[in-house]
């Protein structure tokens, strides 16, 4: 039953993460960094404290205690998954739901899913999954094979991709995708994808919290948001100057005002986004309190996101003017996802 829970939460967590861009679809009138940072003021300063002082009450006492070496280590990881968060948006905006996430996500699984075990190994620690835990024990192999069949699902939805590039007319690519750019949307997809692990990493480094609120009596459940304060003061820094760099480069500044734009709308539907991109994290914490294994968790998250982005780009089209041989592509590249998830799951449920 844990086990089931737990990637019922990983499956809702996904599908906050794969539908977070939608909203943005919605802003009319703004530049990129105008909507992306107003989503981001909710996603990472306004949401997640609020979440916190919900499901973790006396959480600022948690973060006062903790020592000045973890509080730097996670806001160091939240800085560099800021690179990441930053280049995602780009991401998908250059390639689409569908490519885009994959990209992304394909290279943010496996790093984000081995390299903790791979940290413990070096640095044990108990309670913590190592790199010869997962190639030692029986569940742990089911749960790296399942790590293999994610990441060649990955690899086929990407195929596809590059099917559609081929077979679609520039202004083919503009109906379903305003901006498509293959060449510079594969570029910032992997390093968003790198640099988006950092994330794990960061929940990795301030466990601390984490456990200070389990101590103190706070459901297990939500032991995560507390350090989610921390991290994501890290990602509001890397994207806060980024966005403040092309609001003055762009000019763009009086978007922000521009009475000639639908303001309401704008910042309606980017602080939706940004809610909805933070329940992500929310329901993943859930989710990993369940299972509690850092790579398991972290492919499932991974694997559902992916799902439902690629959900959203056939809802939105983007794979209709494209072959049939491209469209099975794309379909088994979501059936091999779907069943990394099932192997996940099983390896899960031996442990």
């Amino acid at each position: 039953m844990q086990v089931i829970l737990g990637v019922i939460f990983h499956f809702i967590g996904g599908f906050a993460s794969g539908s977070f861009y939608m909203p943005y679809k919605k802003v009319k009138g703004w530049h990129w960094e105008n909507y992306w940072i107003i989503g981001g003021l909710f996603s990472w300063l306004i949401v997640p404290p609020l979440a916190a002082w919900l499901t973790v009450p006396g959480f600022s006492e948690i973060i006062k205690a903790t020592s000045s070496t973890t509080i730097g280590y996670t806001i160091f990881f939240g800085v560099l998954w800021g690179f990441g968060g930053l280049t995602y948006g780009l991401g998908v905006r250059y390639l689409g739901m569908s490519l885009g996430n994959s990209v992304v996500l394909g290279f943010c699984s496996a790093f984000g899913a081995l390299v903790p075990s791979i940290y413990y190994d070096f640095f044990p620690k108990p309670g913590k999954t190592t790199l010869h835990d997962l190639l030692t024990t029986t569940w742990g192999r089911i749960v790296l094979i399942g790590v293999i069949i994610c990441l060649l699902g990955i690899y086929i939805c990407g195929k596809a991709g590059l099917l559609k590039e081929k077979e679609l007319s520039e202004a083919e690519k503009k109906k379903t995708v305003e901006e498509f750019n293959l060449a510079k949307g594969l570029a910032v997809a992997i390093f968003s994808g790198i640099m988006s692990a950092c994330f794990n990493f960061g929940i990795e480094a301030g466990k601390p919290m984490a456990t200070a609120a389990v101590a103190a009596g706070m459901n297990p459940l939500y032991q995560n948001n507390v350090t989610y304060v921390v991290l994501l003061w890290g990602g509001l820094t890397t994207n806060f100057i980024w966005c403040m760099i092309l609001n003055i480069r762009n000019k763009t500044f009086g978007d922000y005002i521009n009475q000639s734009k639908p303001l309401s709308k704008n910042y309606l539907f980017s602080a939706l986004a940004g809610t909805t991109w933070f329940l992500q994290f929310f329901f993943y914490g859930m989710g990993e309190s369940k299972l509690g294994n850092g790579a398991s968790s972290w492919i499932l998250h991974m694997a559902f996101i992916i799902l439902v982005a690629n959900f959203w780009g056939i809802m939105l089209k983007e794979w209709k003017a494209v072959s049939s041989k491209t469209k099975t592509t794309i379909t088994i590249g979501i059936a091999t996802i779907l069943l990394s998830v099932i192997v996940v799951g099983i390896g899960n449920s031996l442990k």
